[in-house]
């Protein structure tokens, strides 16, 4: 990671992203808590000269969408944050203790994604800058958020909370390949130099001093499992799912490969009780479906604008599908 940043460094020099003169203050969140994609993501947008924050869930809350807590106090920690980013005994929300993060800088809440967006916004941010900021960023998730299950996604949920609050958002979801508890996996990086490209496109179309999207209009951006020098392309939420879910009498003999693999992650065993099962649909996608992001992230960067109500739709009053691919950077930009 040291030595992206040193190039990066450099390519700022050239010119090629923000400098310091149209540096935005950033709120950078997720729903996986402290991560490889997260500190990357940081240290890049430090690099291009932006300000930024961040403030994450305590442990993993894929899942949780919109959920807040509301008037749950939030108790001292039982136990340890994901990757020691707080220990047992620390305040239930402040700033993360584990050692070699930047000070000021990293947050974490023992609540759902949103209530840790709203940590960075009404507690961090404001003492911060005094206002709000320019951008909210969350993810990168590890595992991308496409199609139906976004309406459960804690990643996506933050980015539409910040959006129907009047702050330009971005949703960013890559594979879960990116995964790494050393904080330090070259995917990450990756994700991390493809989000401050298209930052750089966004705020050289702003100015420098604009909003970076429209009001009203946030973005929900899936890099395929292998970002680096996949193409852009504009994308809709549509009705394609590259994810099955649905409801099992018995967890366990229902299994799929994929619930194993992510019980085993988490150090769990599947119980023999109903709940919600998990897995990849194997059914093609039908031809008016090919421009569905559960499509598209498999061979490019899938960019779907979203407004607070999910589906930003192109045509009359709205902005065009032309206007809209415009956000997205020309390839090799």
């Amino acid at each position: 990671m040291r030595l992206y940043l040193t190039a990066l460094l450099a390519v700022s020099a050239l010119g090629l992203v923000p400098a310091t003169g149209s540096a935005r203050n950033i709120v950078l969140t997720n729903d996986d808590g402290l991560t490889s994609n997260v500190v990357a993501l940081y240290e890049a947008l430090k690099a291009a000269g932006h300000d930024v924050v961040v403030s994450v869930p305590c442990v993993n809350q894929s899942g949780q969408g919109a959920a807040l807590g509301i008037a749950r106090p939030v108790a001292p920690l039982k136990m340890p944050c994901l990757n020691d980013a707080a220990q047992a005994g620390d305040p239930g929300a402040g700033p993360m203790t584990r050692t070699g993060l930047p000070a000021g800088d990293f947050y974490y809440v023992d609540g759902t994604p949103v209530a840790a967006l709203l940590h960075g916004l009404d507690v961090v941010g404001k003492s911060r800058w005094g206002k709000a900021p320019d951008l909210v960023l969350s993810g990168p998730n590890e595992g991308q958020n496409v199609g139906a299950i976004i309406l459960s996604s804690g990643t996506v949920s933050a980015a539409q909370y910040a959006a129907v609050s009047g702050i330009p958002a971005i949703a960013l979801s890559a594979g879960a390949g990116t995964e790494g508890a050393n904080l330090d996996n070259p995917l990450s990086d990756a994700v991390a130099g493809r989000t401050v490209e298209l930052l750089a496109h966004l705020d050289a179309r702003a100015a420098g001093t604009g909003p970076l999207l429209p009001i009203g209009l946030a973005l929900n951006v899936n890099f395929p499992d292998q970002p680096a020098g996949a193409r852009w392309q504009l994308s809709e939420i549509g009705t394609y799912n590259a994810y099955k879910v649905g409801f099992t009498t018995d967890m366990a003999a229902s299994a799929s490969p994929m619930m194993q693999m992510m019980a085993q992650s988490r150090g769990m065993e599947i119980p023999a009780l109903p709940g919600v099962s998990f897995d990849f649909n194997t059914s093609a996608p039908a031809p008016e479906q090919m421009d569905d992001e559960s499509v598209i992230y498999r061979k490019a960067i899938a960019v779907s604008p979203m407004q607070a109500g999910y589906s930003y739709p192109a045509g009359g009053a709205v902005l065009t599908r032309e206007e809209l691919a415009a956000l997205l950077p020309a390839q090799g930009q």
